[in-house]
């Protein structure tokens, strides 16, 4: 067994790139977003559209992965899946959910929470035919997403079966299982890493179809 590291408190980095000032932000949060995202997209980080989705059970049991963004607009912020998935069950029980950007080379994160709604059958439909053919041939074959497999072999065995008997299919028919859902978006958390720990913490709260702006203590 390989040398196991036993003692992390000395790990850490001193956050220096930037600054984080009320005088300094858009007055709506989603414009705040876009800043830090166009930014993020010209800054030659790895998939600085990556996001983690955190969604709840009705028992309250919490479940986080890793998804990409599809879309944001101030109505909200899209994500694609199998309905049948465990987010697609936590979903359907209980529709609240939070995302979190991270952007290391940034020394940014922003946390996005609110409510999640499917999206329309035809942006669905739109988007899983914008989608590199294979992809939407694994849409047919995940499924139920999660579920147990016997090995990778029959995994590889599934996917070719069903690309030989869709591959005279156009266009490929989405899956009724697969599709879109939105965040719609209550609260915004605008993080930057600062020296000593001291780091700079803005949020959006809204309230009466206003956005209140605070600073939060690191």
């Amino acid at each position: 067994m390989s040398d196991v590291i036993k003692d992390l408190s000395e790990l850490r980095l001193n956050y220096q790139r930037a600054e984080l000032h009320e005088d300094q932000i858009a007055t709506h949060p989603h414009t705040q977003f876009l800043n830090w995202f166009n930014v993020a997209l010209t800054t030659n980080l790895p998939e600085p559209y990556a996001m983690s989705v955190a969604t709840a059970s009705a028992a309250g049991v919490p479940h986080v992965r890793t998804l990409l963004l599809r879309g944001a607009t101030e109505q909200g912020y899209d994500f694609y899946t199998n309905y049948d998935s465990l987010k697609g069950h936590d979903l359907a029980q209980n529709p609240q959910a939070q995302l979190l950007f991270y952007w290391a080379g940034l020394e940014q994160q922003v946390r996005i929470s609110g409510r999640v709604e499917k999206i329309s059958l035809e942006e669905s439909t739109d988007y899983y035919h914008k989608r590199p053919h294979d992809s939407q041939i694994a849409a047919h074959v995940s499924t139920p997403q999660s579920g147990v497999i016997e090995n990778r072999e029959a995994l590889q065995q599934r996917f070719d079966a069903i690309f030989a008997q869709l591959q005279h299919t156009h266009p490929l028919p989405k899956p009724d299982f697969w599709g879109g859902y939105r965040l719609i978006p209550d609260y915004y958390e605008f993080w930057q890493g600062r020296p000593n720990r001291l780091h700079d913490r803005i949020s959006y709260t809204q309230q009466n179809g206003q956005w209140i702006i605070q600073r939060l203590m690191p």
